[in-house]
């Protein structure tokens, strides 16, 4: 964080200060709300969870060097005090980002936020020193948490911002005005909570609504292939810079294809010019996410050849999205269990189908072991179905579908797309599931491992990790 005293930075949160022999001590290090990350001088933010207290470790957080706690209540050690502790790390990241000068890029989207925001991330650290949101802390504790990271020397602040229903965007672009807004797509993820994608849509445009006007230096960058984030246009005075695969599109991909690994590449077209691009990630969803990159890239002074070898460089820095492991014994794990939504379980299919031709070619089998999609209203049972019904289209070589009533769906709809044999099949839980597979899996073997956080499946793609290495697992 920038440098602030505790007497400042209780001027900023309206906070009252206790046990603090001396106010101008500055805050060093990080603001922090888990007491094990705490260095010398640092300010640990106490929450109030559901389990665990964060006052109760305030002794044990000022012993460990901490400058000083922010606490709703005091607690014995220096503290600043507030009513709501939450508000008032939400007014120190605004403070903090007022007094910095960065460029804030702020993206959402329905699916991809995250793979993006690192996209973005490591193309733009090529620039200039850059912040971005650690995994996918992107709501009201999360994003002021990672303005707080930026220090005088930062030029760039990426922050993701999430939504679960009207107003949150406009929430958190207040405690962090973006100059340039992304928006990715408008999906079903969270279609339950919302009702439906024109609410998910009016949700999502928030974003471009808080950018400054186009004098001012505010861009829209938005996705010319979906209609719901086009539209967006008519919602914004920012200067309005279109990605995608559409001929409109300003910054644009052409000759999209896959190498034999299933990992895309592509002709990037922007505005300065065009370059090939071959990425390390696995997926062809994942052209869309290096093109937004492109753009918020391009309008910040990068050329076509910088941003191209950037993303050609670039891998995944949040765990659990598309890891790609092959064991010893070449047997390839693809865990992708972070998190779930129709729209990244297809992408993700598709990704395992490419990558299975090389496989394949090997005597090598595809497995998707899949589970529940959360948080889908009254379209779980149909988009379950249509999954279970992608994965024997695409030839996947057999369906695992790990839970209860939707992982039945999705092997409903593999067997009404015609699986009447063993290419699917129904177990109760993860770990029925590593049974099945250490028995069956053979070495040229890839495993897709998907399902929304909720299921827990990263514990299968650990386990299969675990069992099959006989040395150190090479991870690509």
């Amino acid at each position: 964080m920038i440098a602030l005293s505790l007497a400042e930075i209780a001027a900023v949160v309206g906070g009252q200060t206790y046990d603090i022999p001396d106010p101008s001590v500055q805050v060093t290090g990080p603001v922090v709300r888990d007491s094990r990350e705490v260095v010398p001088g640092s300010l640990f933010v106490a929450f109030v969870g559901e389990r665990v207290d964060g006052h109760d470790f305030a002794h044990a957080v000022v012993e460990a060097g901490a400058a000083a706690v922010l606490a709703s209540r005091p607690v014995g050690v220096p503290a600043i005090v507030v009513e709501d502790v939450q508000a008032a790390i939400g007014a120190l990241a605004r403070h903090v980002v007022n007094e910095l000068g960065a460029t804030l890029v702020a993206l959402t989207g329905s699916a991809g936020k995250t793979s993006t925001k690192d996209l973005i991330a490591q193309v733009l650290q090529r620039h200039a020193p850059t912040v971005w949101t650690p995994g996918s802390l992107n709501n009201e504790i999360g994003l002021p948490l990672t303005a707080l990271a930026a220090t005088e020397e930062t030029r760039f602040l990426v922050l993701e911002m999430g939504a679960r229903g009207i107003g949150h965007i406009r929430y958190l672009t207040g405690l962090t005005p973006p100059r340039i807004g992304l928006v990715l797509n408008v999906g079903t993820a969270h279609i339950g909570e919302f009702g439906g994608r024109e609410q998910i849509a009016q949700a999502k445009g928030e974003l471009v609504e808080a950018l400054p006007s186009e004098q001012d230096g505010g861009v829209a960058v938005l996705n010319a292939d979906d209609p719901l984030v086009r539209a967006m246009a008519s919602r914004t005075k920012a200067k309005v810079v279109y990605f995608g695969e559409s001929d409109e599109a300003d910054v644009r991909a052409e000759n999209v294809r896959l190498t034999d690994s299933g990992q895309p590449a592509f002709s990037l077209h922007t505005p300065s010019g065009c370059s090939d691009v071959t990425m390390r990630l696995y997926g062809e969803h994942h052209v869309s996410n290096a093109l937004a990159a492109a753009a918020v890239a391009h309008e910040l002074g990068m050329s076509v050849e910088e941003i191209a070898t950037a993303l050609s460089e670039a891998g995944s820095l949040s765990r659990w999205r598309m890891e790609v492991t092959e064991r010893p014994d070449g047997v390839t794990v693809v865990n992708d269990a972070y998190n779930a939504n129709p729209e990244s379980m297809r992408a993700a299919l598709r990704a395992l189908a490419a990558m299975g031709k090389a496989a394949q070619a090997q005597g090598g089998r595809t497995w998707a072991v899949l589970g529940k999609m959360a948080e889908l209203g009254d379209e779980a049972l149909a988009e379950h179905d249509a999954v279970g019904r992608l994965a024997v289209r695409l030839n996947v070589g057999k369906l695992v579908a790990v839970g209860g009533r939707e992982a039945a769906w999705l092997q409903l709809g593999a067997y009404n797309e015609g699986s009447w044999g063993e290419e699917s099949v129904h177990v109760s839980d993860a770990q029925a599931a590593v049974d099945l597979l250490r028995s069956e899996l053979r070495p040229g073997d890839v495993v897709l491992v998907k399902a929304s956080r909720s299921v827990g499946l990263e514990s299968v793609a650990q386990a299969l990790l675990e069992s099959g290495a006989e040395g150190e697992v090479v991870a690509r």
